[in-house]
């Protein structure tokens, strides 16, 4: 009554050629995600650093720096000239704030302690340096 399947399922074939292409384990992707929003807080920072130096701010980027190189395998960041910006320096201390957020869920999703810790402290630093602004607006 019913005739044998002759060819072969397409899902099998797929499945077979899953060895083509490199894949990545979550703690892989979860790793490149972080080093990514580092990296990104720390050209904010060297922006930041070129609007008002600080030892504070080159602490905060060599941190930063060193943390994205232990993320990518002991591949140094490229570093930003720590010449003046034309961003107000607000703006920066904004999307730093919200880079230093990106940075902690992804650090916490992997249970990485150094660098939640450390996007932990820049997020405080960037929202202490927005609050008197903040204040006088109110």
């Amino acid at each position: 009554m019913y005739e044998p399947i002759r060819t072969k399922s397409v899902h099998s074939t797929m499945a077979g050629t899953t060895s083509d292409f490199p894949h990545r384990s979550r703690e892989e992707e979860l790793d490149i995600q972080l080093a990514g929003h580092l990296g990104a807080l720390l050209a904010v920072t060297d922006e930041l650093r070129g609007a008002a130096a600080s030892e504070d701010l080159d602490a905060a980027a060599e941190r930063l720096a060193a943390q994205v190189a232990r993320l990518r395998g002991g591949v140094a960041p490229v570093r930003m000239s720590a010449a003046p910006s034309g961003d107000d320096p607000m703006a920066l201390h904004q999307r730093a704030h919200a880079l230093a957020g990106r940075a902690l869920v992804v650090a916490a999703s992997r249970a990485d302690t150094a660098a939640a810790i450390l996007a932990a402290e820049q997020m405080d630093v960037h929202a202490a340096a927005l609050e008197p602004r903040e204040l006088a607006s109110r």
